[in-house]
């Protein structure tokens, strides 16, 4: 019988993985994707498409913000930048890949087995638009919502397509919303079981440096996780804790509005605020990739999949229902170095 994994060590070769991707020799180009892969573009000025993949090359043309591309191959540039030198081959030339970040499409069954608390959940597909019902006025279309994004289902309710769709509640102004049930994937609580949760508390902690764009975590003196950040203008130097986390976070500034450039940061995941002054946090993050390099207000930005990981292995432990928990956790020190 072949050994099982643990799932720790199954996280870890997943990061093995996407680390060795990225140490592959300058102008490699990668052929582990035979059919296109979808993005998004995030950078709300959108993307330049360039000949070659390199910013001083000749733009061919330009894909606006919200746009699904079709990507064909990753190129690593000798032109870089050298914190992300990785390009996207697309129709008629390249794109940087901080721009976009990745998406698919994947819809799900109807589950009604929601906790009167409320279910958390992820969006599934690229974007989807949420709606709010007015008796006066019907279906208004409101927030776009997109993927990897997480969400508090509390209710099934019929759609304006006459189909089931989730009720959600907005974290930060309450307000309740309806989401298409196919675009919506329920979080089981077995992937939000924490990790190494043997680890004493204290033998646990975060070091990030600010000027090398990197996040380690430790158990003990042992480096068990290692990941490119973004910074930014208001990230503090110092050591502190994380005092709250909550698996979603409506950042921005609590305005109900179908804009989808207005300031309004729906369903942040997996966050893990250490600083409350000013609401500085570690969180997933869905509008760049353009990691190893400061990109944020004050945050700590990193893949979604990254901040998961650290939500899941600091403390306070967070149960599944808790939409926020709180506790002086795990220690995180933030150098200039």
């Amino acid at each position: 019988m072949e050994p099982k994994l643990t799932r720790r060590e199954f996280l870890k070769l997943g990061l093995v993985g996407l680390g060795a991707a990225v140490a592959l020799p300058a102008g490699k180009v990668f052929a582990a994707h035979k059919s296109p892969r979808l993005v998004l573009v995030g950078n709300q000025n959108g993307v330049s498409v360039h000949k070659l993949p390199d910013e001083n090359s000749l733009i061919i043309y330009q894909i606006g913000y919200n746009e699904i591309v079709n990507v064909y191959d990753e190129v690593e540039s000798p032109a870089g930048p050298f914190w992300n030198p990785i390009w996207y081959r697309v129709w008629g030339g390249y794109i940087f890949s901080g721009d976009v970040y990745e998406v698919h499409y994947k819809l799900n069954s109807l589950n009604t087995n929601i906790r009167p608390t409320g279910q958390l959940a992820e969006i599934t597909v690229p974007y989807t638009r949420a709606m709010f019902y007015s008796p006066h006025e019907g279906w208004i279309p409101e927030y776009r919502l997109y993927y990897g994004t997480t969400h508090w289902v509390m209710d099934v309710v019929t759609g304006p397509d006459e189909k089931p769709w989730y009720k959600i509640k907005d974290e930060k102004n309450s307000v309740m919303l309806a989401v298409p049930s196919e675009h919506l994937r329920f979080v089981t609580d077995e992937e939000l079981q924490p990790i190494s949760p043997e680890v004493p508390l204290g033998k646990k902690r975060i070091e990030i440096s600010i000027m090398f764009q990197r996040l380690r975590a430790y158990e003990y003196d042992n480096l068990v996780f290692e990941t490119k950040i973004s910074s930014g203008g208001l990230t503090p130097i110092g050591t502190y804790s994380i005092q709250t986390k909550m698996p979603s976070k409506h950042m921005g500034n609590g305005y109900v509005t179908s804009d989808i450039r207005a300031y309004e940061l729906v369903g942040v995941p997996w966050n893990c605020f250490f600083e409350m002054k000013e609401g500085i946090a570690t969180h997933g993050t869905y509008w760049h990739t353009n990691f190893g390099t400061p990109m944020s207000a004050g945050c700590i930005n990193m893949t979604m999949a990254d901040a998961k990981w650290i939500y899941l292995w600091t403390t306070p432990v967070a149960a599944p229902e808790d939409w926020q928990k709180h506790g002086f956790g795990t220690p995180i020190t933030l150098t200039k170095d």
